[in-house]
């Protein structure tokens, strides 16, 4: 079985950096993994088209760099999608659009083996033996190797509607959970205030989960555009970062380095499109 780096950076209390990337191409992870500076890469498969063919290849690319590869999933495909993830090499998984307790056991589940071997949650899941990438296909499928990978794999959850905020201490004491994401797009539009993330009920949900995961011994995750806006969140004691997309990266480049070259030929530039660039936003 693989080491997930990942999840030695947080048992040893260590800092983590990713980014993420909507595209299955491999070759980006490469180019991510050759620069040394990040932990792991999230495949944001919520959004992205893809294959069960790109999971393997992205597989193959998270363990050529040395990396943790994270996949976000959205509500309706969580057991199939982390079954089929981790089988290809993934090391955690990011479960979107949690709204009670009975959603956040249901990622735990999603992830863990169904077993007495292991103890309470980490027992309790609903994944038998495959025959898959993690296991070398046909090498450790049905070992305890196979249950003790599945115990490692990072569960992290995205805390963006209204009721979760307002149950979240009863869902952040579901046994399993590792990492907590704040999603302030969706909670704006969960509380009919689409899109105003400076909104005082936005900012209040947001530092209501990062101080409860942290008093709850979880790991609060925060996802930023720039690290220029990380400044508040490192004096909250966050340590957890995913900074920039690969879709927002190149969307940046062309308006501004188009509209500069339009204008070094003499040709009056379109307005570069504005984005919003408050952390959350894409």
């Amino acid at each position: 079985m693989s080491r997930n780096p990942l999840r030695e950076r947080l048992n040893e209390g260590k800092p983590t950096l990713g980014t993420h990337i909507l595209s299955a191409w491999p070759t980006l992870v490469e180019l991510i993994g050759h620069s040394k500076q990040y932990d792991y890469v999230e495949f944001t498969a919520e959004y992205a088209p893809f294959t069960m063919h790109d999971l393997d290849n992205l597989g193959r690319s998270f363990e050529l760099m040395g990396m943790s590869g994270m996949i976000k999933i959205e509500q309706t495909q969580y057991t199939h999608q982390a079954m089929r993830a981790i089988g290809s090499g993934f090391q955690s998984v990011l479960f979107a659009d949690i709204r009670s307790v009975e959603d956040a056991k249901a990622a735990v589940d999603a992830v863990r083996a169904e077993t007495t071997m292991a103890q309470g949650a980490r027992g309790r899941g609903r994944l038998g033996v495959g025959m898959r990438r993690d296991v070398g296909t046909v090498r450790t499928g049905g070992t305890p190797a196979y249950v003790d990978a599945l115990n490692e794999v990072v569960i992290a959850i995205m805390v963006e509607k209204k009721s979760c905020v307002d149950d979240l201490d009863r869902i952040l004491d579901v046994p399993g959970l590792d990492m907590v994401q704040f999603g302030a797009s969706d909670f704006s539009m969960s509380i009919g205030k689409t899109g105003q993330y400076n909104d005082p009920e936005v900012l209040a949900a947001e530092k209501k989960t990062i101080e409860t995961a942290l008093k709850k011994g979880l790991h609060p995750r925060v996802e930023l555009r720039d690290p220029s806006q990380a400044a508040k969140y490192l004096d909250m004691g966050v340590k957890h970062y995913c900074i920039g997309w690969d879709v927002r990266i190149l969307a940046d480049w062309w308006d501004t380095k188009g509209a500069e070259m339009r204008g070094l030929l003499g040709d009056k530039p379109a307005a570069p499109a504005q984005a919003p660039t408050k952390a959350g936003n894409y």
